[in-house]
C-alpha cells in the first residue's frame, strides 16, 4: 500500500471510529457532520470524499459493525463445530444473543438501522452477513447427520428472523441481560426441533 492509500485508509478509518462513537453514545438524529469530523480530526472535505453524506457514513459504521459480529460468531461456529456441527450452531446463538446486550450494538445495529437505512436495506445488510453464516451452519449440521435433511435457505431465512425478533426484544428490554436469558430456550428449542 501506497503512502497516499494508507493516508486515505486511515482517513477513512478515524471517520468511522469517530461517527461509531459518537453514534453508539447519542444516537444518529443527535450527532452532526461537524462534532464527526472535530472528533475524527479532519476536514468536512475528507469526510465528503469517503462518505456521500452522514446517512452514508452510518452505513459504513453499521456495515462494519455486522462485519465483526459475523467474523466473531464464524470463528466461536467453526471452532464449537470441530467437535459437534449442532454444538457451533448452539454456539453461535449463545453468541449472537450475548452481542445483543452491548449497548452500542443494540444502539447502533438493531434499534437505529432500521430506521435510518430503511427496513428494505436494513435487512439486505443483515442478510449478507447474517445468512450465509446461519446456512453454512445449518448445512454443517444437516452433513454430519445432526438436523434432518431439508432445503437450507429457507430455513436459514426462517433461523435469521427468529434471531432477528431475539435481537429486537433483547435490544428494547429494559433488563437485556434477562431478556436474553428469557429468549434462549426458545431458540434453542427451534433447533433441537430440527433434530434428526
Amino acid at each position: 500500500m501506497s503512502r497516499r492509500e494508507e493516508q486515505t485508509e486511515g482517513t477513512r478509518a478515524a471517520l468511522l471510529a469517530a461517527a461509531r462513537e459518537l453514534f453508539s453514545e447519542r444516537g444518529y438524529a443527535a450527532v452532526g457532520t461537524e462534532e464527526i469530523v472535530q472528533r475524527a480530526r479532519v476536514t468536512r472535505g475528507a469526510l465528503y470524499h469517503h462518505f456521500a453524506d452522514k446517512k452514508d457514513l452510518f452505513r459504513g459504521v453499521h456495515e462494519q459493525m455486522e462485519g465483526e459480529l459475523t467474523t466473531a460468531i464464524a470463528a466461536q461456529l467453526a471452532e464449537a463445530a470441530a467437535e459437534d456441527p449442532l454444538a457451533g450452531l448452539t454456539t453461535g446463538v449463545g453468541s449472537f444473543l450475548d452481542a445483543c446486550t452491548d449497548p452500542r450494538l443494540a444502539r447502533i445495529v438493531l434499534l437505529e438501522a432500521p430506521s435510518v437505512l430503511g427496513w428494505a436495506e436494513w435487512r439486505e445488510i443483515d442478510e449478507r452477513y447474517g445468512l450465509g453464516l446461519v446456512m453454512a451452519g445449518l448445512q454443517g449440521a444437516m452433513d454430519a447427520g445432526s438436523l434432518r435433511p431439508q432445503p437450507v435457505k429457507p430455513l436459514a431465512h426462517l433461523m435469521l428472523g427468529a434471531l432477528g425478533e431475539a435481537a429486537m426484544v433483547i435490544a428494547n428490554a429494559d433488563d437485556p441481560e434477562a431478556a436474553r436469558r428469557e429468549v434462549e430456550p426458545s431458540l434453542l428449542g427451534l433447533l433441537d426441533g430440527l433434530r434428526a
